[in-house]
């Protein structure tokens, strides 16, 4: 071989290995921008008001998450729709993990059901993490003078009464709307932007009635201003223990737990979803954020991945059924 063909030879291999390194470097370059997530702060969107059971979860959780990942998380509410405007806010926003949804499930298992168009698709985000689930509370208001749930059916049968919920389509709607179908009650549904709007409803007595979180109630149930008739979980509440459940009184359909979870926009890069998730995992198992929980009558879940998926597909099944059955619709 002459010197100007070895000459040749090492040229060519010189432009091969120069157009792998190029080919490479894009690869190499993104995979460097997933590792190094986070590099700015990260937002909080809520689709509820702030002052309820999901505003004060993300808050709680935002500080942990700032110490092991370096950035600030800030919560961001967006009320409205029963949830629909921050989850469409966060479909529509770059899915590169600086914008999360905290949000509970109904806006993914109900809201399709109920209302007669989506602002999006269910399809564009998927669940980081179904952090825990609640039931809530049956309420009555100081006008009330019903002592239990079967005294309040009762009084509704011969005198019609006000109903509120945290909002159209909310689980406290749906509640509601059962509730009538199975006891002939005569109710009438008053929606509220939040549970803690419809919570000061209560006490006003603008609304004789409600289905609520069970946090926003307890304040009031201890000073006597509002009287727990029956919670919706399948077990007694930790807050409540002398309050049955519906299912004790024979009103097994009326059984209602609130999933609490965050999700991202759907092409959300797996190495940033996997940042986040290890970071929610770990603040999830500080002995502050499990007492939060317990404060918030929250069972911790901590479920992602398929488990996730699976859990919110079965509430969608059920919940449809039921709007079906009810005839139930959101203007």
């Amino acid at each position: 071989m002459t010197s100007h063909d070895s000459f040749g030879a090492l040229r060519r291999l010189g432009l091969m290995a120069t157009c792998t390194l190029l080919a490479a470097g894009p690869i190499t370059q993104a995979a460097h921008a997933d590792t190094a997530y986070p590099t700015k702060p990260v937002k909080f969107i809520t689709g509820f008001p702030a002052g309820g059971p999901l505003d004060i979860l993300g808050r709680a959780l935002a500080e942990p998450l700032q110490k092991e990942l370096k950035q600030p998380f800030v919560v961001d509410n967006r009320p409205g729709a029963g949830g629909n405007i921050g989850a469409d806010l966060v479909a529509k926003s770059p899915a590169d993990g600086y914008t999360v949804l905290l949000t509970i499930d109904t806006t993914f298992t109900i809201n399709p059901h109920v209302y007669a168009s989506m602002p999006f698709a269910t399809k564009d985000l998927k669940p980081l993490m179904i952090f825990s689930s609640s039931g809530l509370t049956f309420g009555v208001g100081p006008s009330v003078g019903a002592k239990t749930l079967p005294e309040f059916v009762t009084q509704s049968k011969s005198e019609a009464s006000t109903f509120g919920s945290a909002g159209n389509g909310s689980p406290g709607h749906i509640a509601a709307e059962i509730f009538s179908t199975a006891t002939g009650a005569r109710i009438t549904h008053v929606p509220y932007k939040g549970n803690a709007p419809a919570v000061m409803a209560l006490l006003s007595n603008e609304v004789q009635a409600g289905i609520l979180a069970t946090p926003g109630l307890l304040p009031h149930i201890q000073s006597g201003k509002v009287r727990p008739l029956a919670v919706t979980g399948r077990q007694r509440s930790p807050l409540l223990q002398h309050v049955p459940t519906v299912g004790e009184l024979g009103l097994k359909d009326l059984e209602f737990e609130v999933l609490y979870l965050a999700m991202v926009p759907a092409a959300t890069p797996e190495p940033v979803m996997q940042t986040l998730r290890k970071a929610l995992q770990s603040a999830m198992a500080l002995p502050e954020i499990k007492s939060r929980l317990a404060t918030l009558d929250m069972v911790a879940l901590g479920e992602t991945g398929n488990a996730a998926v699976e859990h919110l597909d079965a509430s969608s099944v059920r919940y449809g059924k039921i709007v079906k059955s009810t005839g139930m619709k959101v203007d």
